[in-house]
């Protein structure tokens, strides 16, 4: 059951903070934590610091997508340092992307059960639920993520909310976070084509053309994407901008269906 997580996971960085104040409340609306929180013992410096260093190295390797030593590197942190949250939530990524469902649920909540407050655990683990045909569960964790003042990222917990409001069939909610999102961070590449998505589906192609635009701005499209700015350009008649992404398309996907498509005039098949 090979997927691909990354594009929704915020990197882990060695910080104190780096994910969910708030996951563990009595209120209805947040997220309930398995098991109690877990009392962090005071560790020896050369301990924590042999622990930073094996993470450090866990970080790198999964950045390479060498995701069984990352397991090793966070496991050998662990060792130094049994109660690190930040290595189990690396070594939960890793679990993540080898498909390992079990071992990464696991981690991920042993993490949040020693750090609750932090916004990147949540973030993560949403989009871990959110893959995992689990999208209810998932919102809950992106909105505690986005509700600490301190995370530095909410746009991109917004943006997961949107993609599992998607999966949800709940448009509006999804239009909202995907607006949201685009509040934080104008400039992000999956922000802009999931609006472009909701507003071509709605027929508001200036609309949609506002946020393609943003997207060739900032970023490589893929061929679905770069097919949906041609046809835009095409309902709003700027026969210019068509021909200029018809190159692009031609040049970079000459074998693709798109291309054929294009090259058919089969604009709304």
């Amino acid at each position: 059951m090979k997927k691909s997580w990354q594009n929704g996971v915020v990197a882990l960085m060695l910080a104190p903070a780096l994910l969910l104040t708030g996951c563990v409340s009595a209120k209805s609306d947040k997220p309930e934590l398995v098991g109690d929180v877990v009392p962090r013992t005071v560790i020896p410096a050369d301990a924590q610091k042999r622990a930073d260093i094996r993470l450090q190295l866990a970080i790198g390797y999964y950045e390479q997508r060498q995701f069984a030593v990352t397991v090793e590197e966070a496991g050998l942190a662990l060792q130094a340092v049994p109660d690190f949250a930040e290595a189990y939530s690396m070594r939960a990524l890793a679990y993540m992307e080898m498909g390992q469902v079990q071992a990464a649920e696991s981690n991920f909540l042993r993490a949040l059960n020693l750090a609750p407050g932090n916004p990147d655990f949540a973030n993560n683990y949403g989009w871990f639920l959110c893959n995992d045909n689990r999208a209810a569960e998932a919102i809950p964790y992106f909105e505690a993520a986005v509700g600490n003042r301190a995370y530095q990222s909410p746009g991109k917990a917004l943006a997961n909310a949107g993609a599992c409001s998607l999966k949800l069939r709940d448009v509006q909610a999804a239009e909202r976070y995907f607006s949201r999102a685009f509040q934080f961070d104008p400039a992000s590449l999956t922000t802009n084509v999931n609006l472009t998505r909701l507003y071509f589906d709605r027929r508001e192609f200036e609309r949609a053309r506002f946020h393609i635009g943003l997207a060739v701005n900032n970023g490589v499209l893929d061929v679905d994407t770069l097919w949906l700015a041609i046809k835009i350009e095409r309902k709003l008649g700027n026969q210019s901008a068509e021909n200029e992404l018809a190159a692009q398309l031609r040049r970079r996907y000459p074998s693709s269906s798109e291309y054929a498509a294009y090259q058919r005039g089969a604009f709304d098949e």
